[in-house]
């Protein structure tokens, strides 16, 4: 059946008002469906062109292109109304009333975690960065940039886990970290590297996976006074009470001089308290970077100088927290976690309190 411009005007007509009364998304894709869908009214018109004259195909084409043009744009006008007013109802439903009180959580903020947090808010206080390095190393990051020569006693089995035939290692401490940065970034340099290390170890107070923060500054005219002034002011801030320290000379392959820094306690019963008392604890290793180490990150050790420091996390972990045994940090006790571990969502803060 031929169909007449007049047919093509009622259509558009009645279609446009279905399409302006669909009050939900699946009736005006019903509408569209029936209306332009393969099956549709306007597609079996346009089938029908096939069979007009000449003349009649060029009247009643454009204008059945025209039909089907006006048709999807106000389909898409009327759906995008649709959607918004969707999501307004969702959005007016759905709201969320912030002044309430959270719940209690559930889990607790394991203590390692907290004093990397700690310690990181102290150190950045001072300028530093936070820096991470793989924990698979090969031996130049782990071992020779490191000044460790060949058969260095560190590079032993009893010490170190090696991977792939020897030529990989678990790496045993964060000090690779500070041999990436110093060959990938100019200086100055001032950051912390806060990791998990790996050492075949195990007792009361070694584990053969811990966790270190190690610390470098890399400048012109850097010098072992800097370098016991940042430790001075992290150890009182951390145990966040004044805290006397002492420096030992030592011997790390990688500073020269090396040090090490005690801090003065005492027990009382099972505790120990730092800041008092008249023994002396030692806590981390410490020194000017060793210019072997400049040298091999491609710094000339007569413009640069630097320092560089590293101490255990967990083992702080236990001295400021009171936990006696290091190897009930990775037991995965719920009882241990839920007395010892932290509030998540109380944030680490020098302005109100670490912990």
């Amino acid at each position: 059946m031929s169909h007449t411009l007049a047919d093509l005007d009622a259509v558009r007509t009645r279609i446009l008002a279905e399409i302006d009364a669909a009050d939900t998304l699946q009736g005006l894709d019903d509408i569209r469906v029936a209306g332009l869908g393969k099956k549709g009214e306007v597609s079996l018109m346009m089938r029908g062109l096939g069979k007009m004259s000449p003349d009649e195909k060029k009247v009643m084409g454009p204008a059945l292109n025209g039909l089907k043009s006006d048709l999807n744009d106000a389909i898409e006008t009327r759906k995008a109304t649709l959607e918004n007013a969707a999501l307004d109802a969702a959005l007016a439903s759905e709201t969320m009333d912030m002044s309430l009180p959270v719940g209690k959580p559930t889990g607790t903020l394991h203590p390692v975690s907290q004093v990397m947090e700690e310690m990181a808010v102290i150190f950045s206080d001072m300028g530093f960065s936070v820096a991470e390095g793989p924990d698979i190393e090969d031996d130049f990051h782990n071992f020779t940039a490191l000044n460790f020569p060949p058969g260095h006693p560190a590079r032993d089995m009893h010490d170190t886990f090696f991977l792939e035939n020897g030529e990989k290692v678990l790496r045993t401490h964060t000090s690779p970290v500070q041999i990436r940065t110093m060959i990938n970034q100019k200086p100055p340099i001032r950051i912390i590297a806060p990791g998990r290390t790996y050492r075949s170890d195990s007792d009361q107070t070694h584990t053969p996976m811990f966790h270190q923060v190690e610390g470098l500054v890399i400048d012109k005219g850097i010098h072992m006074g800097h370098l016991k002034g940042v430790l001075m002011d992290f150890v009182s801030a951390f145990f966040e009470t004044d805290v006397d320290v002492q420096f030992r000379p030592h011997h790390f392959p990688f500073t020269e001089p090396s040090a090490e820094m005690d801090v003065r306690y005492e027990r009382d019963g099972a505790a120990i308290k730092i800041g008092q008392g008249e023994s002396w604890m030692e806590i981390l290793g410490c020194g000017m970077v060793h210019p072997n180490v400049l040298r091999a990150c491609g710094l000339d050790p007569d413009e640069y100088q630097g320092f560089a420091f590293g101490m255990g996390v967990d083992r702080l972990a236990m001295l400021k927290y009171g936990m006696p045994d290091l190897r009930d940090m990775f037991a995965s006790d719920p009882r241990w976690l839920a007395h010892y571990g932290f509030n998540p969502l109380v944030q680490a803060n020098l302005a109100t309190g670490l912990s």
